[in-house]
């Protein structure tokens, strides 16, 4: 079995003999070579290795194995599925067995047998591959968080993954972001993702009067105040077995929120006039556009409450920051409107996608979905253009990448990636028509998307 050029073996070796000895033994495979934790480190990001093996002896201090340790946690960090094999002394079996625990694949006494360290990489390999096929599967079947989710942009899917993680769990999420970036719609996708057959319920803390909230998230008993003629079921109890979304969390009255701790500590509530303790199963979701920790040293926001509620934080990017999704969320609401208001044959001209594409959109996704809804609703024919959205067409900006990152490859398929996403964006997923605008011939561009983990349904 070979690594092939793309994946090869790298060795970690800082004695040159030693490292000419390792490489000449296992010549059936492509290796790379490296004799310290920062040139490894180097090798490890420009060739993707899927097996490595080192010495946990490393400069500047070979008789110590802090270096390789150190190593052995950065590219663990880097990639938790890259397999590394340690080589160690013969009487070093204390430091093999910590770095297993650690997280290493196994290890091997030097000196090693070159057939049995073959055949351990090539296991190594073999698993690699069973575990990357096994992830594939399991996306497939498992619930799909982005299923509400319109995009393309790398750290919005990435965003989808980390809520499938976490689904599954009972821990507490806090969704931090602008106001219209989709935080009810990441909640939604958490919910449908998790095991909980309950509902989804949100209540919005900014929306209800002071004086109602109470009662609307605890619920009250008849007679508990004037106009208490029934018990009524508040949203945390409505959520039981299921999901509670509390919207704009920033907002809560500090009263509230002493409740609202008692409740995640204890899972029980007692509703407004009651003396009953009801036990309440619930997820809860919290969300809001304002820097709670700003408002926790204002004390406006209880800081105890705040590391009850921030188990797992979420910080959800602005529509302006994710390449090509205006685009391709204004063709969704486009699609969607039109079919509401019975407006075949709607199509945006090439002036409004592009100005769609430069405009900054402060208020993110509602401030779009508002604009498609009217332009729909307002536009004279079948071309709805810039000026039906209510916008100018821009010149274009400057194409110098935002970002320091130095690496060419990694610069150029960063360029690639934005490039095929804002040509899929721009023309709805057509693939013969971005073909076109990027000037490559389709089977071309079926090989880029591929390459750079595209999907054309996104």
């Amino acid at each position: 079995m070979s690594l092939g050029q793309n994946t090869p073996l790298l060795i970690v070796e800082d004695d040159l003999a030693l490292q000419k000895q390792i490489k000449w033994s296992l010549d059936r495979f492509e290796s790379v070579t490296a004799g310290d934790r920062e040139s490894a480190l180097i090798a490890f990001r420009r060739y993707q290795p899927t097996v490595v093996t080192m010495d946990l002896g490393l400069p500047p201090d070979p008789d110590s194995v802090s270096e390789g340790f150190k190593l052995l946690g950065q590219l663990l960090d880097a990639d938790p599925n890259v397999k590394v094999i340690v080589l160690t002394g013969q009487n070093d079996e204390a430091n093999a067995l910590k770095a297993i625990a650690f997280g290493a694949y196994d290890f091997f006494a030097k000196p090693f047998e070159p057939g049995l360290l073959g055949l351990t990489i090539d296991r190594a390999l073999r698993l690699a591959e069973l575990q990357a096929e096994n992830r594939r599967l399991m996306a497939l079947h498992q619930p799909d968080a982005l299923a509400g989710l319109i995009t393309r942009d790398p750290e919005m899917l990435r965003i989808g993954r980390m809520i499938e993680r976490v689904a599954s769990s009972n821990a507490t999420v806090m969704l931090l972001g602008e106001s219209g970036t989709g935080k009810e719609v990441l909640a939604q996708g958490l919910h449908q993702a998790s095991k909980r057959k309950g509902k989804f319920v949100a209540i919005n803390c900014a929306a209800i009067p002071e004086n109602l909230l109470e009662s609307e998230l605890f619920g009250y008993e008849r007679g508990a105040f004037t106009g208490a003629t029934k018990t009524t079921v508040g949203k945390i109890e409505t959520a039981n077995g299921g999901t509670l979304l509390l919207d704009e969390i920033g907002d809560l009255p500090m009263a509230l929120q002493a409740k609202l701790l008692r409740f995640l500590q204890e899972r029980l509530i007692e509703r407004v006039g009651g003396r009953q303790e009801i036990a309440v199963d619930v997820r809860v979701v919290c969300a809001t556009h304002q820097d709670l920790k700003n408002l926790i040293g204002e004390q406006r926001f209880r800081e105890d409450l705040y590391y009850r509620l921030a188990e797992i934080v979420i910080n959800i990017p602005p529509l302006r920051t994710r390449a090509g999704d205006s685009e391709l969320l204004a063709h969704a609401f486009l699609r969607r409107f039109s079919q509401e208001q019975r407006r075949s044959g709607l199509a945006f001209t090439d002036d409004a996608l592009r100005a769609i594409g430069k405009h900054e959109w402060p208020g993110n996704v509602r401030e779009l979905h508002n604009a498609i809804k009217r332009a729909v609703i307002m536009v004279d024919g079948v071309r709805v253009t810039a000026s039906d959205v209510g916008l100018a067409d821009l010149d274009s900006g400057s194409n110098e990448p935002a970002s320091d990152e130095l690496n060419l490859r990694v610069v150029r398929e960063g360029a690639e990636r934005s490039a095929v996403i804002a040509a899929l964006a721009r023309t709805n997923g057509n693939l013969l028509q971005s073909a076109d605008l990027l000037g490559v011939s389709r089977p071309t561009l079926y090989d880029l998307m591929h390459r750079l983990a595209i999907d054309r349904t996104a």
